[in-house]
This record gives structure tokens, sequence and C-alpha cells, in this order.
């Protein structure tokens, strides 16, 4: 007779689902940084060089801290880092918030203190979202052995929702009516009560099962089917030559893609806010009324949240169908799962075409905030997609043995290249700003930037056309 009442293995696994559900919708503070930075400005005076910077503390402050969080999870699992990442995110909003609401009224200019601190609490912010990435992938993957791909990516997906949802709540219930202002004390304050809260509940929900390192091996299942007496051991389909990645130029050239592509992307996304600033609304809006600038940016960044979770959602399960990695035998024989339809390299071909279009867009066809569109939504599917395929990627390529060292090097890739092209941008828009506002307007402030960044994702694309080739019938 089959027993009564809840199975506790179930509801541990249920209990678990929430928090990683709940901890990636919440983990994207620092990505709704366009949300926050106009009333920054205002606020507390800061020109656009110090918005730059402390955007950048915020996203590319995640990248160099991963072996570390990488270690911390190893040794003490997923509800250890849940548990850091709250008290790093409460710290973060809790003393912006302060730091906002301690602001004299009456500043003309933004002091070095005050900036320091800001971007400090940034930093702390990036460090925290990046221990809860952490938790939360690895944690699905390990409630769901199985399937570790697609609870890995439905992870991902949510934590590219993960803007999305906080702007919402900006804009709903934290941005005044009539003057489109957000209410940033409240708001940050909020966020520091969501972020420790959903994390505190990771730290009794995450360990429900062992952790496991990304890539390594499942342990078949036995069946009926199943040979008892295997000829060979498992592990001996992992034991290819896997070429030594620093002394390979293709892995240097993926490399070079990463900075390109993803650097370029984390330039828009820390710098959204201004760009919708420095341009007009639309003269046929006027009718209606004009919509504030805040609103826009907040309409943009739930574009590419949106475009962002699609493109991982919809990424992930085609390059498996269409792409399936290979195990590769000790002989050199290529084993796949199923036929090998198209290489994986084509996930980076696309996505940055739609990227280098989208920088065209800036050029020739946008005039006023509503036109911003198309570059959100282009950032966003290139973001996701590159995101998505790159660890099977580099697993494919050089190992799943070393996977997490290879992966970490990669992510100083756009370490690098996010802030050259944010750096870019915010000095170009500072020397066409106005002297005695130290506002920019028109297109004037980004026309260079986004020129080269078109240039440089037209690169990344003939670069990634060289991957596929050299890959040809094995990623």
């Amino acid at each position: 007779m089959a027993a009564s009442g809840l199975n506790p293995s179930r509801l541990r696994l249920g209990l678990t689902c929430i928090s990683i559900a709940a901890n990636s919708l919440v983990a994207g503070g620092v990505f709704v940084f366009p949300v926050l930075s106009p009333a920054l400005a205002s606020i507390l005076k800061l020109s656009q060089p110090q918005l730059t910077t402390v955007a950048l503390a915020g996203i590319i402050g995640q990248y160099p801290f991963s072996p570390i969080v990488g270690k911390v999870l190893d040794s003490y699992g997923p509800s250890t880092c849940s548990l850091i990442s709250a008290v790093l995110f409460s710290v973060s909003f809790v003393s912006s918030s302060s730091l906002v609401m301690m602001a004299p009224v009456d500043t003309t200019q933004s002091t070095p203190w005050t900036f320091r601190c800001l971007t400090l609490f940034f930093l702390i912010a990036g460090l925290g979202t990046v221990f809860s990435y952490f938790s939360s992938i690895f944690a699905a993957s390990k409630a769901f052995p199985s399937h570790p791909g697609a609870a890995a990516g439905t992870s991902m997906a949510l934590f590219g929702l993960s803007p999305l949802c906080l702007s919402l709540l900006a804009s709903n219930y934290f941005t005044e009516a009539m003057s489109g202002q957000l209410r940033i004390v409240p708001y940050l304050r909020i966020l520091a009560l969501l972020t420790a809260t959903t994390h505190i509940l990771g730290v009794f929900t995450l360990d429900s099962v062992e952790p496991r390192i990304p890539g390594e091996p499942e342990i078949a299942q036995a069946d009926e089917t199943t040979c008892l007496v295997p000829s060979k051991p498992d592990t001996e389909l992992f034991t290819g030559n896997y070429p030594n990645p620093v002394q390979d130029r293709y892995f240097w050239l993926l490399a070079l893609y990463c900075m390109f592509s993803i650097g370029a992307s984390e330039m828009v996304i820390s710098n959204l806010g201004t760009i919708v600033l420095s341009l007009p609304s639309n003269p046929s809006t006027a009718t209606f009324g004009n919509i504030p600038a805040e609103v826009i940016t907040a309409n943009q960044v739930k574009l590419i949240s949106v475009s962002n979770t699609l493109s991982r959602l919809l990424v992930g399960p085609l390059a498996d169908f269409l792409s399936p990695v290979a195990s590769y035998l000790s002989t050199g024989a290529i084993v796949y799962p199923r036929k090998h339809r198209i290489s994986r390299v084509v996930f980076l071909s696309g996505p940055i075409l739609v990227l280098a279009a989208a920088f065209l867009w800036m050029e020739i066809g946008v005039e006023s905030r509503e036109a911003v569109w198309m570059l959100s939504i282009g950032t966003g599917i290139n973001y996701g997609a590159v995101f998505t395929v790159l660890p099977s990627i580099v697993s494919s390529g050089w190992g799943p043995s070393d996977l997490g060292r290879n992966f970490g090097i990669l992510t100083y890739a756009p370490f690098i290249g996010t802030p050259i092209f944010s750096y870019l941008y915010a000095f170009v828009s500072a020397a066409n700003s106005r002297e005695t506002t130290g506002i920019c307007e028109g297109t004037i402030c980004w026309r260079t930037t986004f020129w080269i960044t078109c240039a440089t994702s037209i690169a990344a694309f003939v670069g990634s056309l060289a991957l596929w080739r050299h890959w040809h019938g094995r990623i």
C-alpha cells in the first residue's frame, strides 16, 4: 500500500525549486542601474564617467571573483553561497540608500567620497550577484541530474528575467505618476529586503543534493538494456587528447570574440539610461504628452530582460538538438548522442550579426527615445545566446575536466572589453556635454562609440566564421 501524505523528498525538491527561482528572479539588481542612474545623477550630481564607473563596478565586478566563488561552492555548497549573497546584497543596497538619503539638497557637484562609496557598494552588489548566480545554477543541476542542461538553462533564463521583474517593481510601485521620477531610497531598501529574504531561504533548501562540478559526466542508471560488464570504463569517453587552451590560438580567438561581443553588450546595459536621456521624445507622441525618460528607460530594460530570457530559453534546446555535444573516445573517435546537423558556433555568429545590426540602427535610424528598442532587443539576444552556448563550446573544444578553469579564463575577456567600451562611451559623451549643465544631448553623445562597436562586432563575426571552419563536423 502506498504511503499517505507528502513525500519528504518531493517536498524538499519543491522547496529547492522555489528557492532557485526566487534567488534567480531577485539577483539582477546591478542590471537595473539604468533605472537608477537618472536619480543618482540628479541627487548625487554624478558625471557620466562617474556613473559609468559605478555601473561597471556592479557588472564587471563579478568576473575577477569567479574562481574564488567556485572554490567556496566546491568546498561548502550552494547554501553557503546563498548566505554570503544575502549579506552582500543587504549591505550594498542599504548602504546605497543611506548614501542617497544623506546627500545635501543644495549640492552642485558630487564629492569624491560619495562617488567612491557608491562604487564600492555596487562592487559589493556585483560580488553578491556572482555568489547568487553560482548557487542557483549548481543547485539546479544537482536537483535534476538527468537533465542538467535544461535545469541550468531554466535557472539562467529566470536570472535573465530578474531585471524585468525589478524594473517592473520600480515603475509600478516606486515611480511618481506625474513626474516619472523614481523614489530611489525606498526602492533600494525593498531590494535589500527581497534579496536578503530569498537568499536566506536558500540557506535551508539549496543543499538538498550534493554539489557536482559542471561538465562532470553523469553516472548512467542501469536498466534492462544496460550491459552490466562494460568492456571499458565510462570515464574513457572523456580521455581524448584535448588541446591545451593556453597554447591554442582558437581559444584566444574565442576570447577575443567574447571581449567584443559581451563587452559591447554590457556597455549598452550599463549606459542605457543616459543613451535614452540624450535623445528627445518622438514629436508624434506630443499629443498624448511626452513620456518621461525614466519610463522609457525602464521599458528598454524590460526589453533587454525579455529578449535575453527568450534567447536563453530558445537557443539552449535548439543548440542541443541541432548541435549535440560530442564525446571523444581515447582512440580519437567522436561520439554524438544524436545526429550533428550544424556547428554550435552558428549560435555565436548569428547573435553577433544581430548586435551589429542594432548598432548600425543607432547610427542611421534613431532620432528619438522611443526608437532605441532595436538596440535593447539586439543586446538582449546577443547577451543571452552567447552565455547559453559558451560553456558547452568550451567543454567540447578543450575538455570537460578543466571546464571551470577554461571558462574562468574566458570570463576575463569581458572583464577587459566591458570597461574599454564603457569608458569609450563615457568619454565621448563627456567630450560633447554642455559646459553649463554637464549633460550631453543628441546622437553626437554616442555616434562615434556605436560606429566603433559596429566594426568590432563585424570583426567578431569574422572570427566566429574562422572557429566554425576549424570545428567543422566536431562542435
